[in-house]
């Protein structure tokens, strides 16, 4: 990476951690109070909460890169025939959200030429905010953080996101994770991600994302020396189809794979 290319990075990470903590802010805001709740066509909930927490980001993106494009959960998108695009989740969690629960997140991801080269996981309710910047390391509340080095995935800790839809759709894929790894938790959104890069978790397998769910994920985990691909190892893309492995080590990352081919 060249000089100015580090100070171009350090310039978007300045952005980046200043759009997180907007959004703790304005999320934290409306956590545990009253909210208005629409449900989407595919029944899925939004809540003034996202919708606030978008247009704030969306206006500092505005105000402060005015040659950005952005990809956003609730007010759509624009200029993603630009080099740079910010791809903007507001609450990664709606429904735990709504319900009190502290596990919601804030995603964001800036994309190079549709290639996420900075990540953000903000954690509003738990106090943490983890960055991941492409070649230069991940970082949670200002700490390095990195993936563990567990290379066998009976030993692995496993967290199964979207286990109903798992278990709706590919059964036999949901039976053989049932017996897969030393400990199964159950997850969902971007938590068990973010414990992936942290160390804490050794493999992540979750389905049915969107562009906005899984790219900001992808940079932190693989910034922490992770891997992250969809269900076939190809990387992700604004095009993936929402079904992802993300694996501390190549190992557990070809074991996953290989399960998942099979039964998928």
């Amino acid at each position: 990476m060249t000089q100015l290319q580090k100070m171009e990075m350090a310039e978007l990470s300045k952005h980046a951690l200043a759009l997180a903590e907007i959004a703790a802010e304005t999320s934290m805001s409306f956590f545990r109070g009253r909210l208005g709740i629409e449900f989407k066509h595919d029944e899925s909930p939004v809540t003034q909460a996202d919708r606030a927490v978008e247009a704030a980001l969306r206006s500092y993106i505005r105000d402060h890169c005015p040659n950005h494009g952005i990809y956003g959960e609730e007010h759509g998108s624009e200029g993603l025939e630009l080099d740079q695009i910010w791809v903007i989740d507001p609450i990664d969690g709606t429904r735990s959200f709504l319900s009190g629960n502290p596990l919601f997140g804030t995603l964001l991801a800036h994309l190079t030429q549709g290639k996420p080269d900075i990540g953000i996981i903000g954690m509003p309710a738990l106090g943490e905010v983890l960055i991941g910047r492409r070649g230069q390391g991940a970082s949670s509340n200002g700490q390095p953080i990195s993936v563990s080095q567990q290379t066998k995935l009976s030993d692995a800790i496993l967290y199964i996101n979207e286990g109903e839809k798992l278990f709706r759709d590919t059964p036999d894929l949901f039976a053989k994770l049932m017996t897969t790894g030393q400990t199964r938790r159950f997850g969902y959104d971007c938590y068990p991600h973010a414990m992936l890069a942290m160390g804490h978790v050794d493999v992540v397998i979750d389905y049915d994302l969107q562009p906005y769910d899984y790219l900001a994920v992808a940079a932190v985990v693989e910034a922490a020396g992770g891997i992250v691909t969809d269900w076939s190892g190809s990387r992700l893309s604004l095009e993936s189809d929402g079904r992802i492995i993300s694996a501390a080590t190549p190992s557990l990352h070809r074991s996953m794979l290989s399960l998942v081919e099979t039964l998928a």
